[in-house]
């Protein structure tokens, strides 16, 4: 479904199969959509062994995009350049993990949330306990984790993630810092992947209202993606690939 070109940017193309089989219309009546993710934030997007486009987000934009009768080219682009180039109409969405803010709203119009609100929580090595959250605290760059302690005006060590969301767990990890402020799933994840050398620590923080799809301003994409999410929320699609990527105990939208 996904392939990977080599190109001076590297491509992901997943020409989705037309709903249009058997009726009057054919493939090239569909609309061509350009989608970008990061490609390195498990087990949202990420590329697998096979060098294909994976996980939560791949899935249910396959699907996505299925119901809503559109063809969609995956692109992967950096994730500090994500909302500027698609302002500049480098791609027509975005697909990456990215929370629903009011201040990202002021530049660009989101989906319905495809993935619940949920706590943010700290990342610390095991057997720090809370008081780590006390200490060094890393936060990645152009995310809504730099952007809470701005506002709080407490320092912390900025991260960058502009090529791999790895970073914050490997800024831990080295000792660069005590403590990172991450989402709930991912945090998960990488304290399960990283056995015994990680674990989540002191309290949650509560900072967006939840995991939208990005596009432009009056952009006629948000009204169809949002019917086709719409009809996957209320069959259980969109709860069941939650927890097939997150796992049994990520959150999930009540029915």
């Amino acid at each position: 479904m996904f392939t990977k070109m080599r190109a001076p940017t590297v491509v992901l193309l997943a020409a989705l199969v037309s709903l249009l089989a058997g009726c009057s219309g054919t493939a090239t009546d569909t609309e061509t959509v350009t989608i970008a993710t990061v490609g390195s934030y498990h087990p949202f997007d990420f590329v697998n062994d096979e060098g294909e486009l994976d996980g939560l987000e791949p899935e249910l934009g396959d699907e996505l995009c299925r119901r809503a009768d559109l063809e969609c080219e995956w692109v992967i682009n950096d994730w500090a350049d994500m909302i500027p180039d698609l302002v500049a109409g480098e791609f027509d969405a975005i697909f990456s993990g990215m929370s629903i803010t009011a201040q990202r709203a002021e530049l660009i119009d989101f989906t319905e949330a495809y993935y619940p609100p949920t706590p943010s929580v700290y990342v610390a090595r095991a057997g720090e306990g809370d008081e780590a959250v006390e200490g060094t605290i890393g936060a990645a760059t152009n995310t809504i984790y730099s952007d809470y302690f701005t506002e709080l005006g407490r320092p912390f060590v900025p991260l960058n993630e502009a090529e791999d969301f790895t970073s914050s767990v490997d800024a831990v990890l080295d000792g660069t810092v005590d403590a990172v402020l991450v989402d709930h799933g991912y945090a998960v994840e990488k304290v399960s992947e990283h056995e015994g050398r990680l674990a989540i620590v002191g309290p949650s923080v509560l900072l967006d209202r939840g995991l939208g799809i990005g596009v432009r301003k009056g952009s006629d994409l948000k009204p169809k993606l949002d019917e086709a999410l719409a009809s996957m929320k209320a069959d259980g699609t969109v709860n069941t690939l939650i927890l097939k990527w997150v796992g049994p105990n990520a959150s999930t939208f009540d029915r």
